[in-house]
């Protein structure tokens, strides 16, 4: 791999909405472009303009000419300062497309001249999403990195008025190390009149839709087979977001406030308002807000027609699908929607990637109702107006809409998996295997055990790679953001089998009350259980200690990697932890793990389960060492198979026997539960790295 071609890859991930022929890297790099790679706005004037910002760089990167052009006249159906949408159908074709050209690119040198060609020719948002794409599947690309989102589009992300104040701290101020932090405010949406807001910490945080959005980018709806046909893909999209919505629903309980609506009826209005406060990169136009009691109507824009009503037949299709327990392809073969493969078909139909088993009959329900709510303000265009939030991946769970709207499609899911028999001991019971004890406790050795706490706190954005026509160097925002206090899980457990067993230690957090206090059931607790850790444990005959650190969650990852900086002095030189950038900014951030609690206490079910691990045990066939496996409940493994072969959620994705959580737990030897308390403090504390 050249890394003359490594550099110009990454250098086309700064300053996107600047022509690719302008400096970078803090001005001291530059790719050195064949004439033909100018756009006819500069082709007269390149010399001048190699010249101006190839004279002062330290580093030239020579780009060879590409025998064949490309033909991109079909991108032209975005325009250069529209808004790009991956929930549009005509936007997802026109990325299959680009992403197909850049995929069958024949080597790196080739890959790095075609994307540098194309980058100034098409839409930015387009341009930089399909790039990324390429980059997660090339098998040539493994060491490059896709930096944060929030970090190349950060008015996607923060209050615009702070990009100005951005722009003139780098202006002012030469020294990037003489620049002052600028504060990005808390709950800047909308006053505490609103309810809603009081989750504002949740759905806004910056590390929550940068999830979202690189969940999006490793799971494509389209596009070539190797890229969207991963193993499990559909029962994916189904898990994350019920997590999701679990966590949600959770968090708004600990701020005193019912679960989410169901956004069941789509002619109901929408009770709640939004107002995003965000500009969009490309055209510099707000994100148009929504106001109280909008009603959806049909949509009428170019070249997205939609009525309500197909929507409402797609789903009864759906709902009829999952009582007959069958699926129909387009020459009315059927394919049973059995306890395997069930939850990943109706994934793939649900949010209708090229995987939906018949997309003409079942349609394409979950997009297509983000398009109508993001367009109701301005359904048939005549006020010129773009797309609101909920047609944005990276922008889409700041809207409280947008988990009514997920917590529908979640009962959708549970309707399928309620017609499943309830898990009984066969699937349950793990034979010889006793959990005598579990204990969660802070890192501290005065902390009382199963006492957890959150708080409040600050840390650091770079918005340097998205400040286009910009100084150069770091430009830093501060955030405010929920953080939990490190802890360790200690579980206790007996092997009375004359031989040594493997499990899989499965570890939940249930919420054992609603807002009101009033006790849930096994069947509540059971929707509203979130997934905190799973991993493997090799169990001795007899007693066994295990000890599981907070920050090992198989859900998570780490801080610096949902915000990782740009630029090479914060790139790692190790072979294999460069090899790891690629996939690894997938995952939950791990500052949200813990739900926020109540300043007096706010008491849960610790759940823990160790099931046979001869039952999960995955065959894989490709056997390279793991790339990101830490985040693998949410976001799979990179080229391989979903690493467990239950399915996922379980036990707790279908019925159990019993009424509540101690008798389940009491029935079986290798389950247990204890009560872990968790105390949110109201105080901000500065990071500290």
């Amino acid at each position: 791999m050249s890394s003359n071609d490594t550099k110009a890859l990454e250098l086309l991930f700064q300053r996107p909405l600047e022509p690719v022929f302008t400096s970078r890297d803090n001005g001291k790099a530059a790719l050195d472009l064949p004439d033909s790679y100018y756009t006819e706005r500069y082709s007269g004037s390149n010399v001048e303009l190699q010249s101006r910002y190839g004279d002062h760089v330290d580093v030239k990167i020579p780009l060879r000419d590409l025998a064949r052009k490309p033909n991109l006249d079909f991108a032209k159906v975005i325009g250069k300062k529209q808004q790009f949408s991956l929930f549009q159908d005509q936007h997802k074709k026109v990325a299959s497309q680009l992403i197909t050209l850049f995929m069958e690119s024949p080597d790196l040198q080739s890959f790095a001249s075609l994307c540098a060609y194309t980058k100034d020719r098409v839409n930015p948002v387009l341009f930089q999403y399909c790039f990324s794409v390429a980059i997660q599947h090339r098998r040539d690309t493994r060491n490059i990195r896709v930096p944060p989102v929030a970090e190349t589009f950060p008015s996607n992300f923060v209050e615009p008025s702070l990009l100005h104040e951005a722009r003139q701290e780098a202006s002012l101020i030469p020294d990037p190390s003489q620049r002052s932090l600028i504060e990005i405010p808390r709950n800047y949406t909308a006053s505490d009149l609103e309810d809603e807001q009081r989750l504002a910490y949740f759905r806004e945080d910056i590390g929550v839709n940068m999830h979202h959005w690189h969940w999006h980018l490793v799971y494509p709806t389209e596009g070539p087979r190797e890229v969207v046909a991963k193993d499990r893909r559909g029962e994916l999209f189904y898990y994350m977001h019920h997590q999701v919505i679990a966590r949600y629903n959770v968090e708004r309980f600990c701020n005193n406030l019912k679960r989410t609506e169901l956004m069941s009826n789509l002619r109901a209005p929408i009770a709640e308002g939004y107002f995003p406060k965000l500009l969009s990169s490309v055209n510099n136009r707000t994100y148009p807000g929504r106001i109280a009691n909008t009603v959806l109507r049909d949509m009428n824009r170019e070249n997205n027609v939609l009525e309500i009503a197909e929507c409402e037949r797609w789903r009864d299709r759906i709902l009829a699908a999952i009582d007959q327990g069958f699926v129909v392809d387009p020459s009315g073969k059927r394919y049973p929607l059995d306890e395997v493969k069930g939850i990943d078909m109706l994934g793939d139909m649900i949010e209708a990637s090229s995987l939906s088993i018949n997309r003409q009959y079942y349609g394409n329900l979950h997009n297509m109702v983000h398009n109508l709510i993001s367009f109701a303000h301005d359904p048939d265009a005549r006020h010129l107006e773009e797309y609101g939030v909920m047609g944005d991946v990276t922008t889409a769970m700041r809207d409280p809409i947008f988990y009514k709207w997920h917590g529908y499609l979640d009962t959708i899911f549970n309707k399928f998996k309620t017609s499943l028999p309830p898990y009984d001991q066969s699937h349950l019971a793990y034979r010889g295997i006793t959990i005598n004890n579990v204990e969660a406790k802070i890192n501290s050795r005065t902390a009382a055990p199963n006492v957890l706490l959150t708080y409040w706190q600050k840390s650091n954005v770079d918005l340097a790679a998205g400040l286009d026509f910009g100084p150069n160097g770091s430009v830093f925002a501060t955030f405010t953001h929920l953080q939990h206090a490190p802890f360790e899980y200690v579980v206790n457990v007996t092997n009375s089998n004359a031989t040594p067993k493997k499990g899989t230690c499965r570890i939940f957090l249930c919420p054992k009350t609603d807002e009101r206090g009033t006790p849930l059931s096994l069947e509540d607790q059971r929707l509203l259980a979130i997934e905190m850790d799973k991993f493997t444990v090799n169990l001795t005959p007899g007693r066994n200690t295990i000890r599981r650190r907070s920050d090992e969650s198989s859900v998570t990852i780490p801080f610096e990697r949902s915000l990782r900086r740009v630029g090479p002095s914060a790139q790692p030189t190790n072979a294999n932890d460069l090899a790891a950038f690629q996939f690894c900014g997938c995952g939950w951030p791990d500052h949200l793990l813990l739900p926020k609690g109540k300043p007096e206490g706010m008491t849960f079910d610790l759940f823990v389960m160790i099931s046979d691990y001869t039952n999960d045990a995955v065959q894989q066939t490709n056997n390279s060492p793991d790339v990101c496996g830490d985040a693998y409940s949410f976001c799979g493994l990179k080229d391989k198979l979903y690493p467990d072969r239950r399915t996922m959620g379980f036990p707790f994705d279908r019925r159990l026997p019993g009424t509540t959580l101690t008798a389940l737990t009491s029935s079986f030897t290798n389950l247990m539960k204890t009560d872990v308390k968790i105390i949110f403090n109201d105080q901000v504390v500065d990071r500290t790295q």
